[in-house]
């Protein structure tokens, strides 16, 4: 064939330049796969002296017309054609693992043949990986190289699903044998729960009056006691007065000034016992406004309100703008601008655009 010289499929644009005939074969040399996923073998047509046409693949007759359809579209050398008939590899064919590692032979055991496979490739690959590709045949093997490994993993992972089947199987009829008890149970607690919740409500609005009340309370007898407390002091100080001036009073009238002595010690006495008792009557009072539980049920078997913080939100741009920078924000917008760059026909908002992005696939 005119374009024949390498070992890479034609293009789309090469195939209509040529325009093969299907059932017509050309004299030159090809490769073929004789049957789904089989390695690629070489091949030669000609016609003889009569105008027969004669086939040989991989070194062996076949029928040309057979052959031909998907030949047509991978011409090769004739050097290439002689070097790999002879054993060596395809150009464009990674290292063979089996050969360059000496691979015992297929034991039967699925998964250790692949995970041997799978370490001699990951071994030979990670040296082809440490140099950048530079020439267009290396850039070839690291596509075949990429589709041998995705077989390994596609052996693995039909394996993987018929080994896990039955335990998926067996999951699921317990799912399917114990959901509705499960479920069932927990809706009808938690609308036990939701249904006590007005009541448990209202009680923690009266516990709430209740305390605002006993506040009070314990406000106005605190004052009351610290007054009292004040005037047991100012009795004590009185008392301390008096004696001294008797002390240094020697004047006439001694018993009249022991009587007022001994009734300002009276009040004395008398305002400490109220200041004591206030003191008390403050105490009780600021337990009494100490919060109490508010609860249903019993012990192990109670219901009671718990508080949850939730936001509310005043001023959404303000939020966004000051919340712009968080890792989870970041994220959500970059998916959300992912799946607008994604559609063509989508409006690309204020600050984003579209770019090609080309991946190797």
């Amino acid at each position: 064939m005119k374009l024949a010289g390498g070992y890479r499929e034609l293009t789309h644009d090469q195939l209509l330049l040529l325009v093969p005939s299907a059932d017509s074969p050309e004299s030159g040399f090809f490769r073929n796969r004789p049957f789904k996923d089989a390695p690629l073998v070489p091949v030669a047509i000609w016609r003889d002296a009569s105008g027969n046409v004669i086939c040989l693949q991989g070194g062996k007759e076949a029928e040309a017309d057979r052959v031909w359809n998907y030949a047509c579209r991978n011409p090769i050398t004739e050097a290439l054609y002689h070097s790999v008939l002879a054993g060596e590899p395809w150009p464009d064919e990674p290292p063979s693992v089996s050969r360059e590692h000496n691979l015992p032979a297929k034991t039967g055991d699925l998964h250790k043949d692949l995970t041997l496979e799978l370490a001699a490739e990951k071994e030979t690959v990670e040296g082809f990986l440490k140099k950048p590709i530079s020439t267009q045949e290396q850039a070839d093997q690291a596509g075949v190289w990429a589709k041998r490994l995705a077989g390994i993993a596609t052996k693995a992972d039909e394996q993987f699903n018929v080994e896990k089947r039955p335990w998926l199987d067996g999951g699921n009829a317990v799912d399917d044998k114990w959901r509705d008890l499960r479920t069932d149970a927990k809706d009808l607690a938690k609308k036990l729960k939701k249904h006590g919740e007005a009541w448990l409500k209202e009680l923690d609005r009266m516990e709430q009056e209740r305390q605002r009340k006993a506040r009070e309370d314990a406000d106005r007898i605190r004052r009351d006691a610290e007054a009292a407390e004040q005037r047991a002091a100012d009795a004590a100080r009185a008392a301390e007065e008096e004696k001294a001036r008797r002390e240094a009073d020697t004047a006439p009238g001694l018993a009249s000034s022991f009587a007022h002595e001994s009734e300002q010690e009276a009040r004395r006495l008398e305002a400490e016992a109220e200041a004591k008792k206030l003191a008390q009557r403050a105490a009780d009072a600021a337990r009494e406004a100490q919060a109490r539980p508010v609860f249903a049920g019993r012990t192990g078997a109670k219901v009671s309100l718990h508080t949850y913080w939730v936001a509310n939100i005043t001023d959404y741009d303000a939020l966004v703008m000051a919340l712009k920078d968080e890792p989870e924000v970041r994220e959500a917008v970059e998916k959300i601008a992912g799946r607008i760059a994604r559609n063509k026909d989508a409006t690309l908002p204020a600050g984003m655009e579209r770019v090609p992005d080309k991946r190797a696939a």
